[in-house]
C-alpha cells in the first residue's frame, strides 16, 4: 500500500519576517521527522522565497541529540528521571524559596521564540500561580529601546506598523543598523527595487552585505562610528531644517513638540557631525535629499530601523532622534511612507505583547494600570490587589539571582542566558548561585547544561500555536509531525506545575486553541487587541494584523492612517541629546568593538549550530578587523586573536577586511564557551529601555595560541 504526501502549511521557525512554508510528509497516519521535506510557499512577506536557515529548519526535527526524558541533576550531575518526579522537584523548590524569601524569591525568564500562547501562559503563570513580580524576557535585549521610544511618539509599539510588501514599490529606504542581507534575506527582494534605483541607504559601521546591496545599485552606505547613529540622525535632521526638505503641513497637523527636536537637531552642525560621527557631511546631505524627495513626489520613502541603532545604552534616545527625523519628513502614518523597526526574534512582537515583560500585561497594557489589572484579573479570575507590580529588567534580574535578596529559583523557557546575555561570565555565576535552576529546552543548550532541572519540550513543528510577525501579522502555526514519546508542550508544563502549587486544575488550559481564545479575551481593548482573531479566522485568511477589536473587523495593515494612538491623536517629536556611549577607547584598550549576527546562524546558536549545513557555512567564531589593526595588533588574517575588554576575554579567528573602519571590531554572537562575544559585552543599561549596551564596548586585541 502506497503512502500518501501530507502538507501542512506553516511559518518558519527562526526570525521575526516569519516567512510561509509547507511541510511535506509521506504519511498521515505516522510521521517520523526523517521523511519531512521543507517548500516555499506564497506569501506576502516571502512570496515563496525562504534563507538559507528556512530550507534547513526541518533538520531541527532529527537533531541526534534531540532531549527526550526529564533531567535532574544528583550529585553533581544530570541524571534522567520520570516527568512526575521531575516536576514535584520543581514544585518543592519554589515553595521552599517562597517560604523562606516571599514570592519574588522565584523568577522566571522567558523568549522572544515562545508562541504567543506560551509567552501569555508564563506571564499568567508567573503572576498568579507563583505571585513573582520578577518576570522578563530575552527580548528586552532585542525590541525594548525601539518599542520604548516608538510608544513615546507613536503611543503604541508595532514594528512595522504598515505591511512589508508596502516596501516593494518604495523609490527610498534608509536603513539604520540593520543588515537585512545576512538576519533576514528574504526581506532584501521587498527593497530591490529601491536599491535598483539607487534609493537605498544604509548605516552601518561595517560594509555589510546590505552596505554592499546599496552601493552595487548606486545607493549609499553611511559608516559612522560605533554608538554615533544619534548625532548622525540628528545631523540628518538638521540638514532637512536647513535645505527646505520639512513637511511643515504634516508638522503642523498631525505631530507636537516640534519646537524640542528643532533645538536638538540645532546642536548637530555639518562640520561637528562630520567630526563625531566620521561620515562625509555630502554623503548625509545627499541621503537626506533622496528620502525628501520620494516622499515629496509620493513615490515611497520609509526609514527603518534595528539592532544596530538600538542595543545601546542611549538606543532609546538614538531611535527618538531617528523617529524625528521621520516625523519632519512627513513620513509615519502615510499610504506609501512609513517609520517601523526590524523586529528580529521569531515572535518578537507577540511576546513583547502578551505579558512575559516585566512591566507588562496581556494586550500591551501597563501592569502599573489599575484599569488595566481589574480587566486582566478578570480575565484570569483572580483578585487584581493580589497581582505583582512591575519587576527587574532582563539584565538586573539575572544580576540579582542568588544574592541575599534576590531570586533563589529561576525558571528559563526559550533563552540560553549563558551564551546570549551581556558580560555572561557575570551570569554565569549568578546562575550558580542559585538554589534552583530549572530549564525547559528541546536541546541541552549551554543554560540547560548547568541547571538543576531540564524538562523536554515540544518544538515548532510538533504542536499548534500563533506567532505574530514584525509587521503585526497574526500567524498560524501548524503541528506538522509527531512529536517524539517523552517531550511535553510548555503549556502542559505549566499547568502541572500549577496545580502542585495549589491552582486550580482549570486555570491553565493546555491546548493552544482555548489559550489563543483567552488571549482575545485578556487583550480585548488594549493596545494590541486580538479579540477578533481565533484559529478558524487565521485558518480561513492565514493572517490578521493587529489591533483587530471584533470578529468583523479586517484587522489594521496599515496603522496611523487617521491618527496616532496618543490621546490627541497627534504623533509627538523627542529632542534628545548625544551623551555617547559607556566606554571610551583608551590607551589600554584603543578598539570599540560591536556585535551582529552573521547569515547562517540564529541568536545564541543553539538550534542553528545542530544543523551540518549551517554549521559548515558558518565556520568558526571570527573577529573581523581592518587589516591595519590587526598588523598593530602582530596579527594576521587566520590567526588567532583574543579580544580582551573590560570584563573578560573572547577568542576567535582574525578575518582581515579592508572596509572595516580601523577603529572597529566585529564580533558574531552564536558561539559557545571561550568563544562567546558576549564575554565582552557591557552591562551599561539604557535609562528607559533597560536595554544593554551590546553594540559597544572598548577592547584590544592580542595573539592567541589556544582557544
Amino acid at each position: 500500500m502506497s503512502s500518501r504526501s501530507v502538507e501542512t502549511p506553516t511559518h518558519c521557525p527562526y526570525c521575526g519576517l516569519q516567512c510561509a512554508m509547507t511541510l511535506t510528509r509521506d504519511d498521515d497516519a505516522i510521521a517520523p521527522a526523517q521523511t519531512v521535506q521543507v517548500g516555499g510557499r506564497s506569501f506576502p512577506t516571502n512570496q515563496g522565497g525562504l534563507c538559507q536557515k528556512g530550507w534547513t529548519s526541518a533538520e531541527l526535527l532529527r537533531i541526534p541529540d534531540r532531549l527526550l526524558t526529564p533531567l535532574v541533576r544528583v550529585a553533581g550531575t544530570l541524571q534522567p528521571t520520570d516527568w512526575e518526579t521531575a516536576l514535584d522537584v520543581v514544585a518543592d523548590g519554589v515553595r521552599r524559596a517562597r517560604e523562606s524569601g516571599g514570592a519574588d524569591a522565584v523568577a522566571v525568564f522567558g523568549g522572544g521564540a515562545l508562541t504567543n500562547e506560551k509567552a501569555y501562559t508564563l506571564g499568567k503563570f508567573a503572576r498568579v500561580a507563583l505571585g513573582t513580580a520578577n518576570i522578563d524576557y530575552n527580548g528586552r535585549f532585542c525590541m525594548s529601546s525601539a518599542a520604548a521610544a516608538s510608544i513615546k511618539s507613536f503611543g503604541v509599539d508595532r514594528g512595522l506598523p504598515f505591511p512589508v510588501s508596502d516596501l516593494t514599490t518604495a523609490h527610498a529606504i534608509l536603513l539604520f543598523g540593520a543588515n537585512i542581507a545576512e538576519t533576514m534575506p528574504p526581506l532584501v527582494r521587498h527593497v530591490a527595487a529601491a536599491a535598483d534605483r539607487g534609493g537605498l541607504i544604509v548605516v552601518d559601521p561595517r560594509r555589510t552585505p546590505t552596505a554592499e546591496r546599496a552601493l552595487a545599485g548606486g545607493g549609499i552606505h553611511l559608516q559612522p562610528s560605533v554608538g554615533t547613529d544619534l548625532p548622525l540622525a540628528l545631523g540628518m535632521l538638521r540638514v532637512a531644517l536647513v535645505e527646505g526638505y520639512l513637511d511643515r503641513a504634516y508638522i503642523d497637523t498631525r505631530t507636537t513638540g516640534f519646537d524640542a527636536a528643532r533645538v536638538a537637531a540645532g546642536e548637530w552642525w555639518p562640520e561637528r557631525t562630520e567630526r563625531v560621527t566620521g561620515v562625509p557631511i555630502d554623503r548625509i546631505r545627499r541621503a537626506v535629499a533622496i528620502v525628501a524627495d520620494a516622499r515629496q513626489r509620493d513615490r515611497g520613502a520609509y526609514i527603518l530601523s534595528g539592532r544596530g541603532a538600538e542595543q545601546h545604552a542611549t538606543g532609546t534616545d538614538t531611535v527618538s532622534a531617528i523617529i524625528a527625523l521621520a516625523l519632519a519628513l512627513g513620513l509615519p502614518g502615510r499610504e506609501r511612507s512609513g517609520y517601523g523597526t526590524i523586529t528580529g526574534q521569531g515572535n518578537g512582537q507577540g511576546g513583547r505583547e502578551l505579558g512575559q515583560k516585566a512591566d507588562q500585561l496581556p494586550g500591551y497594557r501597563a501592569i502599573v494600570d489599575p484599569a488595566a489589572r481589574r480587566h486582566v484579573a478578570a480575565v484570569w479570575g483572580v483578585d487584581p490587589d493580589l497581582l505583582p507590580g512591575p519587576g527587574k529588567s532582563a539584565y538586573e534580574l539575572l544580576d540579582a539571582l542568588g544574592a541575599a535578596d534576590g531570586p533563589r529559583v529561576l525558571l528559563v523557557h526559550g533563552s540560553n542566558l549563558v551564551v546570549s546575555a551581556p558580560r555572561s561570565q557575570r551570569i554565569v555565576d549568578r546562575l550558580a548561585a542559585l538554589d534552583l535552576l530549572v530549564v525547559s529546552d528541546f536541546v541541552l543548550s549551554e543554560t540547560a547544561a548547568v541547571a538543576d532541572v531540564v524538562l523536554p519540550v515540544l518544538q515548532w513543528a510538533e504542536e499548534d500555536g500563533t506567532t505574530t510577525s514584525l509587521e503585526g501579522r497574526v500567524l498560524r502555526r501548524r503541528r506538522a509531525v509527531a512529536p517524539p514519546v517523552g517531550p511535553r508542550s510548555d503549556l502542559e508544563v505549566l499547568a502541572a506545575l500549577a496545580i502542585r502549587l495549589g491552582q486550580p486544575a482549570n486555570r491553565f488550559a493546555t491546548e493552544p486553541r482555548a489559550v489563543f481564545d483567552e488571549i482575545g479575551r485578556a487583550s480585548a481593548g488594549g493596545a494590541a487587541d486580538y479579540s477578533g482573531i481565533d484559529y478558524d479566522r487565521l485558518d480561513r485568511e492565514q493572517a490578521v494584523h493587529w489591533p483587530c477589536p471584533d470578529a468583523g473587523h479586517p484587522g489594521t495593515p496599515r496603522m496611523f492612517l487617521d491618527g496616532f494612538s496618543t490621546p490627541d491623536g497627534r504623533a509627538r517629536f523627542v529632542g534628545p541629546r548625544h551623551r555617547g556611549a559607556a566606554e571610551t577607547v583608551d590607551a589600554t584598550f584603543p578598539l570599540v568593538a560591536t556585535t551582529g549576527r552573521i547569515q547562517a546562524h540564529y541568536q545564541s546558536g543553539s538550534q542553528t549550530r545542530r544543523v551540518d549545513e549551517l554549521r559548515s557555512s558558518a565556520g568558526e567564531m571570527f573577529v573581523q578587523v581592518h587589516p591595519d589593526t590587526a598588523q598593530r595588533a602582530g596579527l594576521a588574517n587566520g590567526d588567532l586573536a583574543r579580544v580582551v575588554g573590560r570584563r573578560g576575554v573572547t577568542v576567535g579567528v582574525v578575518r582581515c577586511d579592508e572596509s572595516m573602519r580601523p577603529d572597529t571590531v566585529f564580533l558574531p554572537f552564536h558561539f559557545p564557551g571561550a568563544a562567546r562575544a558576549n564575554l565582552v559585552t557591557s552591562t551599561a543599561l539604557d535609562p528607559t529601555s533597560r536595554m544593554p549596551e551590546f553594540k559597544s564596548c572598548v577592547v584590544r586585541l592580542e595573539a592567541a595560541t589556544t582557544c
